[in-house]
């Protein structure tokens, strides 16, 4: 359950980014309320996710697969540029989740 809950954690926030592209400084009344809603469900999903898995698991999952996920939709829908320092760096990211996970949990 806790890695579902954190699923939804890392889809809201993501939204909730995608949106703050669009809310122009927050004077853009719906992508705005997109935004807080995002982050307000992220930040309410990741506190449950916290009743059942390690805050270290849970927020490197969180934060790395939230930065991957942002770095890859800007350069796939919102015209950032790509280049294979930015493919790696998000790669690194990646392995960085991947190793910390595979430290255990003690």
């Amino acid at each position: 359950m806790g890695y579902l809950l954190l699923a939804g954690a890392i889809a809201a926030e993501v939204a909730g980014t995608t949106a703050m592209k669009y809310s122009e400084g927050f004077t853009r009344l719906v992508p705005s309320i997109i935004t807080v809603v995002g982050y307000l469900t992220a930040f309410a999903l990741l506190a449950q996710t916290l009743r059942t898995l390690a805050v270290g698991t849970a927020y490197a999952i969180w934060a790395g697969v939230g930065t991957a996920a942002i770095a890859a939709i800007g350069m796939a829908f919102l015209g950032e540029s790509v280049s294979a320092v930015k493919l790696g760096g998000i790669l690194l990211v990646i392995a960085g989740v991947v190793l910390l996970n595979m430290g255990g949990a003690h």
